[in-house]
């Protein structure tokens, strides 16, 4: 049986809510306390000395222009500089420390509900303060010193142009002119299963920019360097949690961190002192709740239980539990019966606004809520009205002076017809003569034209390719040959029995003769060859000769052998290395070598010189990828002057053509040609040149194994700026 609800029972439900919420002032409380035990020695480390006696007499909450909130920060004495302050995503809150300074309010929580900014806390121990922003969302802030007050802007909804891309989370600002460091990268396994990334930070300064691209998490460092021992890729998937690689690289006068996770997660991330710590931890999906791997609810839980009661009645609860302004439409009506336990609140507003077909619409703290077609008409007609307003609005001109950027190329981008950046009144015109760019548009073009300007205008990173051409050469050769003949002056052919004699190297004084007794002429041994298979030449070199001469003692028969040798080793290595510096995805070539003349026809029949080239050459297109590799393509050429021939000089030539992707600091084989020649040749005489042990009488071998290999490598370095300057 249904009843209506009563008045009462409307205030014991709003009794509850409010206990409820007292609970979570309560633990926000008790979680500042414990934050500040833990992380307050480290933070009062490096943080500037305020004036002693100091205290924080009141903190007030405005909204600017654009929907900017100004926290006012009002000390009895004027602060030295702005406090440390550091900044944890999940849930959003930002924290400011004062050394020495007490809480003069007289209060530890204050409601605010301006903007993002939902309340205040001001939690004392000992000496020290510190204030914390509870907001609804990170956003980026900025910090300021007037007289004695600290101002602190956060950005709204308003600071953001339409259609660009939400600022990432700041946790500080980098001091202007000074250069930073990152000591040391770690990364650690909570007993929850979250991976912690622990950056150590050269000071507590550090500029640093957190935001998501894609699945991945980039945290970018400005005006850092990092040693290169640190510039690497970490794979941490062995310790079981949801982050998988962690690639750090220096890019300029920054150090970009990628952390590169799977699965659910969701990241939180601050700094305490000179420490930077992101957490990224695993998120266990509840089945049983509502929009499940839809969307994420993070509001303070309540617990609803109405039996057909107005649904304004409900988000009137809504608006006294969460404190925000709710509009309600007129044609806002109808009953609902609901049973809600434990539920986030911004869960529960979503519940009601999809069971009674409405939607909402929010600026700042104020909630509108009406019927879905009559805010996409109202949308509409919005939309259509900033148009018109957009095409009466005044124009103006504004000049850029462009550094890296041609502005002939930038002006293309502007006015492409297929796409077209500047509005439908815009138009951009260049002085190629200085680089200038002058745009004429609206100024809401005229603003996103300074942001794009910035992001384009950088300069190009550059890369040297230094490649290493590799021939090494292994040769042998062996010649072996003989020459054996019988020389006999007297009719018929044999040594007889009288004393025959041996000369060794040709010399007949060793014998014992006298000149006298020497017949004349003295043979020669090409008068007495009969068989000639000498060995042949190598390179130019005449082989080795051991000869033996056997003769009679009446000097009229002779016997001559010569046995004939050469061996020839050789071991070479030639080494070219070419290297050359160019910008990303820019060209380049370097050559060294010889430009061969020839003859050529021409079309009236005379002849011309032409020429070849016959050069060690380097061509690269290199890319380089976001993750720090480097993609080339590349064209190596190795020619040389080779044998002439009745047309002219011929050319060896040596070339690879190729597309690689190399880490920066990697050397790659993009390519290798081994040869290897292995020949044997034997001439002999028939039959007699396989008699055993006497058989190489009658022939000659030649033995060849000649090896050649040839190796090319490459390797590509991305140049930091520093190092491009020396």
């Amino acid at each position: 049986m249904k009843r209506s609800i009563s008045q009462r029972e409307v205030a014991r439900t709003l009794e509850d809510d409010r206990s409820v919420r007292g609970w979570t002032a309560a633990w926000m409380m008790l979680l500042s306390l414990l934050a500040l035990a833990v992380a307050g020695p480290a933070l009062a480390q490096n943080a500037p000395a305020p004036q002693a006696g100091n205290a924080i007499q009141s903190v007030t909450a405005t909204i600017a222009q654009g929907g900017n909130v100004l926290v006012r920060i009002t000390l009895k004495e004027a602060p030295s500089a702005a406090p440390n302050g550091f900044q944890i995503s999940n849930p959003s809150r930002l924290s400011f420390d004062f050394p020495n300074t007490a809480n003069g309010t007289g209060k530890s929580v204050q409601d605010v509900a301006q903007g993002e900014l939902r309340s205040v806390n001001l939690v004392q121990v000992a000496d020290r303060t510190r204030l914390v922003l509870n907001m609804t969302r990170t956003v980026p802030y900025e910090t300021r010193v007037e007289g004695n007050s600290i101002i602190v802007a956060l950005q709204g909804a308003g600071g953001i142009a339409a259609g660009v891309a939400p600022a990432p989370t700041r946790f500080a600002e980098s001091t202007g002119g000074r250069q930073h460091r990152i000591l040391n990268i770690d990364f650690r396994r909570t007993s929850e299963g979250a991976g912690n990334v622990v950056i150590d930070l050269g000071d507590n300064n550090t500029g640093i920019d957190v935001k998501q691209q894609g699945r991945n998490i980039v945290v970018e460092f400005q005006r850092t360097q990092m040693p290169q021992h640190l510039q690497r890729r970490l794979d941490v998937s062995d310790f079981s949690t949801p982050v998988q690689f962690i690639s750090a690289q220096q890019s300029g006068d920054m150090v970009r961190l990628e952390i590169q996770p799977r699965g659910q997660w969701e990241q939180s991330a601050y700094q305490a002192d000179n420490r930077f710590i992101l957490e990224v931890k695993p998120v266990i999906e509840d089945a049983t709740r509502l929009g499940s791997g839809q969307r994420r609810y993070t509001g303070d839980k309540l617990s609803l239980n109405f039996q057909n009661v107005e649904v304004r009645a409900v988000l009137q609860v809504l608006a006294d539990f969460t404190g925000l302004n709710i509009i309600t439409s007129d044609t806002v009506a109808g009953n609902l019966t609901l049973r809600l336990k434990d539920v986030p609140w911004d869960q529960a507003m979503d519940i009601i606004l999809q069971a009674k077909g409405l939607d909402m619409r929010k600026s700042g703290n104020v909630m509108w809520i009406a019927p879905r077609d009559e805010l996409a008409t109202r949308d509409k007609l919005e939309a259509e009205s900033r148009q018109q307003l957009a095409e009466l609005e005044q124009v103006r001109t504004e000049t850029f002076q462009l550094n890296y950027a041609r502005a002939e190329a930038f002006q293309k981008i502007l006015t492409d017809p297929q796409q077209r950046v500047l509005s439908r009144r815009g138009s951009a015109v260049i002085d190629p003569r200085t680089n200038t760019l002058f745009i004429q548009d609206t100024p809401s073009k005229l603003e996103e034209m300074r942001r794009l300007v910035r992001q384009i205008d950088v300069a190009v990173r550059q890369v040297m390719i230094e490649a290493r051409v590799v021939e090494a050469a292994d040769t042998f050769s062996r010649n072996l040959g003989a020459r054996l003949g019988v020389f006999d002056r007297q009719p018929g052919f044999g040594l007889g029995n009288s004393g025959n004699r041996l000369m060794v190297g040709g010399n007949l004084e060793s014998t014992g003769f006298t000149t006298g007794q020497i017949a004349t002429p003295i043979p020669t041994l090409t008068q007495s060859l009969g068989v000639s298979l000498p060995a042949q030449t190598i390179g130019g070199a005449r082989p080795g000769a051991f000869s033996v001469v056997v003769f009679n003692d009446g000097l009229s028969r002779f016997l001559n052998l010569e046995v004939q040798a050469l061996q020839a080793e050789g071991r070479g290595r030639i080494v070219s290395s070419p290297r050359v510096i160019t910008a990303d995805q820019i060209e380049a070539t370097i050559e060294q070598g010889t430009e061969i003349p020839f003859q050529q026809a021409t079309a009236s029949g005379a002849t011309a010189v032409s020429f070849k080239k016959a050069t060690l050459s380097l061509k690269v297109r290199p890319q380089i990828t976001p993750d720090g590799n480097v993609i080339m393509t590349l064209n190596v050429n190795n020619d040389s002057v080779g044998q002439n021939t009745q047309s002219g000089p011929a050319i060896n030539t040596r070339q690879i053509s190729t597309q690689v992707l190399v880490e920066n600091g990697g050397t790659v084989v993009i390519g290798g040609i081994y040869t290897q020649d292995s020949r044997q040749a034997v001439n002999k005489v028939p039959v007699l040149g396989d008699i055993p042990f006497v058989g190489f009488l009658f022939r000659d071998r030649a033995i060849v194994d000649d090896k050649r290999e040839l190796l090319i490598f490459v390797t590509p370095r991305v140049l930091n700026d520093r190092l491009s300057s020396l």
